[in-house]
């Protein structure tokens, strides 16, 4: 079984930066492909950024493209997202996917294990 949990959302400022961090209770993340979602209130689930389970390929949805990595620290069973230059639209609670395989989808339907997510709050 696979658990994930997230840390370090909280308020941050426009410009700021923040980093994400979604651990495993369970299995060892190095076997599963990983992604961050994200979701506003009244709207689906939007990728943010995927890596594949050999950390080798990732890919990010365009507008964080630039400003957001994704990496995996398999050493620490975590896969951390460091968003910098945040803006206000990226304002939502911010989800960890985890799916096994060599690398998951864009839509959210793609993966079987989910975080409970953490709130990121973005200021103007």
């Amino acid at each position: 079984q696979v658990y994930l949990v997230e840390s370090g959302g909280g308020l941050a400022q426009t410009g700021d930066s923040l980093r994400l961090s979604c651990a495993s209770s369970g299995r060892t993340l190095g076997s599963l492909a990983m992604a961050w979602f994200r979701q506003t209130p009244g709207k689906e689930r939007e990728f943010v950024a995927r890596i594949s389970a050999s950390g080798q390929i990732d890919s990010y949805t365009t507008s964080v493209e630039g400003r957001f990595t994704i990496s995996r620290g398999d050493a620490d069973n975590t896969v951390v997202l460091q968003m910098n230059s945040l803006p206000p639209d990226a304002t939502a609670i911010y989800s960890c996917a985890a799916v096994v395989g060599v690398i998951g989808g864009t839509i959210w339907s793609s993966y079987a294990y989910w975080g409970p997510g953490t709130q990121v709050t973005v200021s103007s």
